[in-house]
């Protein structure tokens, strides 16, 4: 039974499903994910609403995988020597353009998931947990080389000082993130509260 339900999910090539994920983001910028339905999926996309519960389940999952599709580049494949070379290698992932365009739709996605447990649960299973991991990787290698004391105290909050760079310009001074702003977010705030000298 499993190698039935295995073989029909594999029927979807890598180039359609590519497709089908950039129209659910798409709809998810134009609509938001409350208003997103399966149906709005299946017409876009010129599928059946059958094959799109046979192939994800369900919206929350369809979206979570979308998002995570639309990564092109991870934190595990970043490792430049450096932690300020990684950490600047991370902010060069995404073009200023695009990364106004996803800063809109993850708070967008967070909003939502106050109110979606399934959207919440699909979210932190498939990309707030694999991107935890890779980011404590890259903090273990700096710690690894001697640039970052073990004991150093801002070292368990430098997510929470990366996360605050991309969500508190848009809060405080209505812009979005730019690769200018985060680089130099980075040297002058993330660094140096780690005792690790910008150069």
């Amino acid at each position: 039974m499993t190698e039935v339900a295995t073989a029909r999910r594999s029927r979807i090539t890598p180039e359609r499903e590519a497709e089908l994920y950039g129209a659910v983001l798409d709809l998810l910028r134009e609509v938001g994910y409350d208003a997103l339905t399966m149906d709005a999926v299946a017409t876009r996309t010129r599928s059946s609403k059958a094959t799109l519960y046979r192939q994800w389940g369900g919206k929350a999952d369809l979206v979570v995988k979308a998002l995570r599709h639309s990564k092109t580049a991870h934190l595990d494949d970043i490792d430049t020597g450096s932690l300020r070379g990684d950490l600047h290698a991370l902010v060069a992932l995404e073009d200023d353009c695009t990364m106004e365009r996803n800063s809109a739709l993850m708070r967008g996605v967070a909003m939502a998931m106050h109110h979606n447990e399934d959207l919440r649960e699909a979210f932190y299973e498939q990309i707030v947990d694999p991107e935890i991991g890779g980011f404590r990787q890259v903090m273990q290698r700096a710690v690894d080389r001697g640039e970052v004391r073990p004991d150093c105290p801002a070292l368990d909050f430098t997510l929470h000082m990366m996360i605050g760079g991309f969500a508190t310009r848009a809060i405080l001074e209505d812009k979005p993130p730019t690769q200018a702003f985060l680089s130099a977010y980075i040297d002058a705030v993330v660094l140096p509260a780690l005792g690790v000298r910008p150069s």
